[in-house]
């Protein structure tokens, strides 16, 4: 049996979540969905629940990585949830739980996903134009080792096609 594909997607929470980001997000889900990949996202509001709606009616399969210890804390549409009880460090296990990433706006948090995923050298897509806290960053690296460009695109379809081609399970 071969491994599937598992593509986290970061961004902003409820706080700071326009409806262009939930609109991204859900899209990009969905095309996670298509693609036959596993979608992982931190479980919680705003863009992890808007990717997780597009994947799960997409029938995809969707993890939920919350930093609760608490299950049921964790959006309606992850279809597995890891409570983890480890509060903002569970953007180490999301980095490390991904193949790539694709980033979807957002702020310090975000950047921290972004920052883990980039130490352990995962590939990264971000959608530009969101105002976001890793736009410095995009078509760029994040410091002076150059460990993984982020690569920026400008819709849901571009982010999980250039993924995929970055990306192998």
């Amino acid at each position: 049996m071969v491994r599937k594909r598992q593509i986290l997607v970061i961004g902003n929470n409820t706080n700071g979540c326009t409806p262009k980001h939930e609109k991204i997000a859900y899209d990009i889900g969905t095309e996670i969905a298509k693609s036959n990949s596993v979608l992982i996202n931190g479980g919680l509001g705003g863009v992890m629940k808007a990717a997780s709606h597009g994947t799960h009616d997409a029938k995809g399969l969707t993890v939920g990585i919350i930093p609760q210890d608490d299950a049921s804390l964790a959006n309606e549409f992850c279809d597995i949830v890891i409570p983890t009880g480890m509060g903002l460090t569970r953007d180490y296990l999301n980095a490390l739980s991904a193949d790539g990433v694709i980033i979807i706006g957002g702020g310090s948090g975000t950047l921290s996903e972004a920052c883990a995923s980039y130490m352990y050298k995962k590939p990264m897509v971000a959608i530009k134009n969101l105002g976001s806290s890793v736009d410095p960053y995009i078509d760029g690296y994040i410091d002076h080792r150059k460990n993984i460009k982020i690569i920026g695109v400008d819709t849901a379809q571009e982010a999980v096609q250039k993924i995929l081609e970055l990306t192998t399970a």
